[in-house]
């Protein structure tokens, strides 16, 4: 037998194992589709080529997948939702709150570039879709980075390492430098993920305040 999330329903089912070559397919499409979006703009992305680059026919991509819309959305959804289930490790870990944002950061900093590159899409094609489509994406996104984020920043504040201000806020505050640190400029002027982990870190508790 074989588990599986219905990508439609979003239902996670158990199929009979007849199904192996179906959940294979479905599995090589998503991961061609997030190449070909991650290498060129969505406009610019057919079903044919993901299809051809996986060895299967137009036809059989669009027997899993309604449209493009709808294997995007499932790629997405796919590759979030394997980064909320690393962060989560980092969130449930013991620590403080300073310890467990270094701890979720380098995990996030540990990805390859590709797969940190997959969350940028978000910003860069949200405006492309409408309702519910785009909906999904935007919180599909924020369950697999900022909410993990903010359980962090809610218990530091608890537990008085952070000020009293509203944890939603820090977290977005928290996710903008982590970006900022991944523009090439910055990866020029930090020249490993050891020192970019330091400079994030640093920056959030200490600010950039002389001392």
């Amino acid at each position: 037998m074989i588990a599986y999330t219905n990508i439609r329903t979003s239902r996670y089912v158990v199929l009979p194992a007849i199904y192996a070559k179906s959940l294979s397919t479905i599995t090589s499409l998503l991961e061609s589709a997030e190449a070909s979006f991650l290498s060129r703009n969505y406009a610019d992305v057919t079903m044919e080529e993901i299809a051809e680059a996986v060895g299967v026919t137009k036809g059989a991509a669009y027997h899993h997948f309604a449209n493009k819309e709808a294997l995007y959305l499932a790629m997405m959804q796919s590759a979030l939702q394997e980064k909320q289930a690393l962060f989560q490790t980092a969130v449930a870990s013991p620590g403080t709150c300073q310890e467990r944002l270094r701890r979720l950061t380098q995990i996030f900093l540990e990805l390859p570039r590709e797969k940190r590159d997959v969350m940028k899409l978000v910003r860069r094609d949200i405006n492309i879709f409408k309702d519910p489509v785009r909906d999904q994406l935007v919180r599909a996104y924020q369950s697999a980075l900022p909410e993990q984020i903010e359980v962090i920043m809610r218990d530091g504040i608890r537990d008085g390492e952070l000020a009293p201000v509203d944890a939603r806020l820090l977290s977005w505050l928290y996710v903008a430098i982590v970006e900022v640190i991944l523009t090439p400029y910055a990866e020029r002027v930090l020249e490993d993920q050891q020192e970019m982990l330091d400079f994030v870190i640093r920056l959030f508790f200490s600010g950039t305040g002389a001392t």
